[in-house]
């Protein structure tokens, strides 16, 4: 299983006895309302899998909580993981972030997500299912791919590694305002910006040589890369793009803009 699986590859591995399927979809889509995709379970990033003691959205959870998690969904250490999310490609990225990072290797994302499965007209559901008893899957925290407020303000005074924003161009130059009220828009010092939706084409990545080319325009100089967004979950989409072309750290800046813009005072 690689890292990007197709529609049709998960429609051939349904029944397979190590297989989970987790929709990470965090909000409604209208078009795709109570469709779930046949056997897939409900992940729940902001509950779930989040720290509910962070002032700040999404943040990575400590590795008790995400090992309690991923057990009651009644995933193993030999599991078998393929997330998808409602709109094509969104938060699904996030999560094989998370699973990365948490030491589980075996998870891919769905290229085209739900919208893709529905219009292929390929079994669906309108419940979740549940798993048939605990999981076993032990957490090896990868604690380096989370970067922090301390690290990233460093090397925005001392660059060293080159923080990559997955914002639009507009918040990302302060033209356009920040989704979260009360804060900014703008960007961190010496970042440098590549929306997320540059590296999707109609809810799928783009080409491998196509991300290539995106990858070299901002990063000629081949730097290790730290990816940020407004509240870490639209960075996994561009770490995962980089990921399809080069292996090469699986660093996301977790707080990204809500926090660096609290911290450094840029609220309204």
């Amino acid at each position: 299983m690689n890292n990007l699986v197709s529609t049709p590859w998960l429609l051939d591995h349904l029944g397979d006895p190590d297989l989970i399927i987790l929709d990470a979809s965090m909000a409604v889509v209208p078009d795709y309302e109570n469709q779930i995709i046949l056997g897939a379970q409900k992940f729940d990033i902001k509950k779930d899998f989040s720290d509910q003691t962070s002032e700040f959205p999404n943040t990575f959870p400590t590795a008790k909580q995400f090992e309690e998690a991923a057990r009651s969904l009644g995933i193993n250490n030999d599991s078998r993981i393929v997330v998808y999310d409602n709109k094509g490609v969104y938060s699904s990225a996030r999560v094989w972030w998370m699973f990365r990072t948490a030491g589980h290797d075996a998870i891919a994302v769905l290229d085209g997500g739900l919208p893709d499965w529905v219009q292929n007209d390929f079994p669906t559901a309108t419940t979740y299912a549940e798993p048939a008893e605990q999981g076993n899957i032990e957490i090896q925290l990868q604690a380096s791919n989370i970067k922090l407020f301390q690290e990233v303000e460093a090397n925005s005074k001392s660059p060293d590694f080159l923080v990559v924003d997955a914002r639009s161009k507009g918040r990302f130059e302060g033209t356009a305002p920040e989704p979260r009220s009360g804060l900014q828009s703008g960007c961190i010092p010496h970042s440098v910006n590549l929306p997320f939706t540059a590296v999707l084409k109609e809810g799928k990545f783009k080409k491998p040589e196509e991300l290539a080319q995106l990858f070299q325009q901002i990063n000629p100089e081949n730097k290790e890369l730290v990816f940020s967004c407004g509240s870490g979950i639209t960075a996994c989409i561009i770490l995962f793009a980089r990921e399809l072309v080069k292996e090469k750290g699986l660093f996301v800046y977790d707080g990204s803009w809500t926090e660096w813009a609290e911290k450094q005072g840029l609220t309204k």
